[in-house]
C-alpha cells in the first residue's frame, strides 16, 4: 500500500457499495487498485499517462473514473458514507456556505461545445453552464434539475471555476455545486441548499434541512433570507452596511432588524476548513479537465476521501 492509498478500514467501508458488474456484463478491473490510482492522480495532479504502472493501464484508471463522474458513482458512495454517519450522529447539522474559485490550467480549454457526457445526463437541460450530481439509483440529479455545462469563466483570477459547497460544523463537504468563476456566491445559496439530502438508515425522509446556516456577506439578500425563512431555518448571515442604512431610512416600512448572532458567526470559519480540506488535492486546486462532469467527480471524490478520514 503506497502513501495516500486507501486504508484496510477505508476499503472495508466502501467494498460492499461499490458496483458488481462491469460494462455489457463484464467483470470489472480490481476496484481497489483503480480507486487507489484515481486517487493518486486526484492527490498529486499528474498527467493520466504518468500514472504509476502498479494501477494497472492508465486507460482503465481514467475510463472507470470518467464513467463513475457521468453515472454518479462518486456521489453515490459520498452519499451512503453520510448515511452512516448520520446514523451514528457524527454529523453536525450547523451548516456553512461558501465558494472558492479554481484556477483553470490551460489544458482545461477546448472542449466541443454541447457535448454530453459518455453517459448522459437524463433530465439535463442545456445551456445553462451548471452541473449538479446525478444518483445512478434514479437517473435524477441529487436535489433537483442538472446541467450540462463547461463551467469555466474569465474572473480576477482569469480562466476559472467556481465551487459552491455547504460544510457541516465538522469541516466536511456536504454537497457541491460547480459554476463559471464569475458567477456571484449569493445567487447560489438555494441551490446548494436544496441539493442537501442525506438518506435515513431505516424509515424515513432524507435529512435536507440544517438546524442553523451561517454565511458571509455576499448571501445576505432579501431573496436568500426570504427562503430560509420559509424553510424554517435558521440562519446568521450578516447585513451589510448599505442595506442597514437603506432599511434604518425607510423607517417601519424597512422591516425588523436581522438579528445577527456574533457567537454563531465565529463557526464560519469550518466552511474555510473544509475548502482547505479540498484544495489539499491538487487535482482540485487546479483544474485540469476540459469537462466539468469530470471535473466534479474529482471534486466528489476529494470529499469522499475526506469523509472516510475525520
Amino acid at each position: 500500500m503506497g502513501r495516500g492509498d486507501l486504508t484496510n478500514a477505508e476499503w472495508d467501508r466502501l467494498e460492499s457499495l461499490l458496483p458488481r458488474g462491469g460494462a455489457r456484463g463484464g467483470r470489472w478491473s480490481d476496484h481497489r487498485r483503480v480507486i487507489n490510482g484515481v486517487l493518486y492522480r486526484v492527490r498529486t495532479g499528474v498527467q493520466w499517462r504518468d500514472l504509476p504502472e502498479r494501477f494497472g493501464p492508465w486507460e482503465t484508471v481514467y475510463k472507470r473514473h470518467r464513467r463513475w463522474s457521468a453515472d454518479g458513482t462518486w456521489v453515490m458512495l459520498l452519499s451512503r458514507v453520510q448515511v452512516t454517519a448520520d446514523a451514528e450522529g457524527r454529523i453536525d447539522w450547523d451548516v456553512s456556505v461558501d465558494s472558492t474559485a479554481v484556477r483553470a490550467h490551460q489544458h482545461a480549454a477546448g472542449a466541443k461545445k454541447q457535448s454530453p457526457p459518455a453517459t448522459p445526463q437524463k433530465g439535463a437541460a442545456a445551456g445553462t453552464n451548471r452541473v449538479d450530481p446525478v444518483l445512478p439509483e434514479t437517473g435524477r440529479p441529487a436535489g433537483g434539475g442538472g446541467q450540462i455545462g463547461e463551467c469555466l469563466g474569465r474572473s480576477r483570477g482569469g480562466f476559472t471555476t467556481k465551487i459552491h459547497l455547504a460544510a457541516d460544523g465538522r469541516c466536511r463537504p456536504l454537497t457541491l455545486v460547480l459554476t463559471p468563476g464569475h458567477y456571484g456566491d449569493g445567487p447560489q445559496l438555494e441551490r446548494v441548499l436544496e441539493l442537501i439530502s442525506v438518506p435515513r438508515q431505516g424509515v424515513g425522509r432524507p435529512r435536507s434541512r440544517p438546524d442553523r446556516v451561517l454565511a458571509d456577506k455576499a448571501y445576505t439578500s432579501r431573496n436568500n433570507r426570504r427562503y430560509l425563512r420559509r424553510r424554517g431555518i435558521r440562519h446568521t448571515i450578516p447585513e451589510r452596511v448599505d442595506q442597514r442604512r437603506h432599511r434604518k431610512n425607510r423607517g417601519s416600512g424597512g422591516g425588523r432588524p436581522t438579528g445577527f448572532d456574533s457567537e454563531h458567526y465565529k463557526k464560519r470559519n469550518t466552511v474555510e476548513r473544509a475548502i482547505n480540506r479540498l484544495k489539499g488535492f491538487r487535482a482540485v486546486a487546479t483544474r485540469y479537465e476540459k469537462r466539468a462532469y469530470i471535473y466534479l467527480g474529482t471534486v466528489t471524490l476529494a470529499a469522499l476521501i475526506i469523509w472516510l478520514r475525520t
